[in-house]
C-alpha cells in the first residue's frame, strides 16, 4: 500500500516500537493507521504462519513480522493483543518475561471483564480496550487505515490501573481517529451484549433456522433483505465462541429481553390483533429512525 496517498497527520511519535500480537483485520488496521498517522516509529507483528509474514508485509500493515513472541515484544513500548479473547491469557504469560520494564499492554477484545481478570493480575501496565469497529471479513487483506475514524473505543481501567498507562492508551486510540469512552469492564460487557453480541447471535440463529435447515423452494427466495440481515453470521466461529463464553450471563440477559419482544409478537399473531401488530412494527420503525437521525457518522 502506498502510504504517500494519505495526507500527513501532525501527531508526535508516541511509541518507538508498537507490537501487534495477531495481524488480522483489526491488527492490520491498527498497523496501517499507526504508520499513516505517525503514532509509531516501527510496527512489528507476531503471526502464526510463514505465509502470514508475507501477507502482512505486502499489506503494509507492519514494518517487520515474526513467528517468535520473544522477538516480537522485545523493546516494544506498546503491545496490543489482537487475538481471540480465549488466547490472551496464554499469550500474556508467554510474553511477560520478555517485556521491557515500561512496556504498556492493551487489547482489542470484544469482552472485557474476563480479559481484565486474566491479564491485569499478571501485567501491572495493562488496560483493556475495545474499538467498536470491524467487519464480518477477516484477515489483513481487508485491513484499512481509516477503520477507526469516528469509531467509539472503550477503555476499561480499574481502580488498580496506572493513570499514566490509561492516559497513554487513550491518547493512542484518539490519535488513530477514535472517540474514547472510559467505563468499567462490567458496564462495557452489559452494553455490548445488547448492541453487538445479540445482533450476531440473531444473525447466526436466523441462518441456522432458514439456510441450515431449508424447506423446499426457499433457496430461490433468499433476497437482499435476508443477505443484509444475516451479514454478521459470516464472522469467525471460534472468535464468537470465545466472546459468548466470556460474556455468557450478559448475552443470556439480552436474549431474555429479546424473547419478551418475540413473545409480544407471537401473542399478536395468534390473536390476529391488527392494532397490536401495527404497534409492534411502528415502534421499531420509529425507534430506528430516531436513532439514525441522532447519529453524526451517517
Amino acid at each position: 500500500m502506498n502510504l504517500s496517498l494519505f495526507p500527513p497527520i501532525i501527531t508526535p511519535v508516541q511509541f518507538q516500537k508498537l507490537t501487534l500480537i495477531g495481524v488480522g483485520l483489526l491488527g492490520g488496521s491498527i498497523g496501517l493507521a499507526a504508520k499513516q498517522r505517525g503514532v509509531a516509529h516501527r510496527v512489528c507483528g507476531l503471526v502464526r504462519r510463514e505465509e502470514s509474514i508475507v501477507e502482512c508485509l505486502a499489506a503494509g500493515a507492519v514494518d517487520e513480522a515474526t513467528l517468535d513472541i520473544t522477538e516480537a515484544v522485545t523493546d516494544a513500548n506498546l503491545v496490543i493483543l489482537c487475538t481471540p479473547v480465549g488466547r490472551m491469557g496464554e499469550l500474556v504469560a508467554a510474553m511477560k518475561p520478555h517485556l521491557s520494564a515500561g512496556a504498556i499492554v492493551t487489547d482489542v477484545g470484544s469482552v472485557k471483564a474476563s480479559v481484565m481478570a486474566a491479564v491485569e493480575p499478571v501485567l501491572a501496565r495493562f488496560v483493556g480496550s475495545h474499538p467498536l469497529c470491524g467487519s464480518e471479513k477477516a484477515g489483513v487483506a481487508h485491513a484499512r487505515g481509516d477503520l477507526f475514524d469516528g469509531a467509539v473505543c472503550a477503555v476499561t481501567p480499574t481502580e488498580a490501573s496506572d493513570a499514566a498507562t490509561v492516559d497513554s492508551i487513550s491518547k493512542f486510540w484518539t490519535a488513530l481517529g477514535s472517540r474514547v469512552v472510559n467505563l468499567t469492564a462490567a458496564d462495557h460487557d452489559a452494553i455490548v451484549a445488547r448492541t453487538s453480541h445479540l445482533p450476531h447471535v440473531l444473525a447466526s440463529a436466523l441462518v441456522n433456522a432458514v439456510v441450515a435447515s431449508p424447506r423446499v423452494g426457499e433457496s430461490d427466495f433468499l433476497g437482499s433483505g435476508f443477505h443484509d440481515t444475516t451479514r454478521l453470521a459470516s464472522g469467525d466461529a471460534g472468535m464468537w465462541r470465545d466472546i459468548a463464553m466470556g460474556n455468557a450471563a450478559a448475552i443470556a440477559a439480552a436474549l431474555e429481553d429479546l424473547q419478551a419482544e418475540i413473545g409480544r409478537l407471537k401473542t399478536a399473531l395468534s390473536e390476529k390483533d391488527a392494532a397490536a401488530l401495527e404497534k409492534f412494527f411502528a415502534e421499531g420503525q420509529s425507534a430506528r429512525d430516531d436513532w439514525l437521525a441522532g447519529r453524526e457518522d451517517l
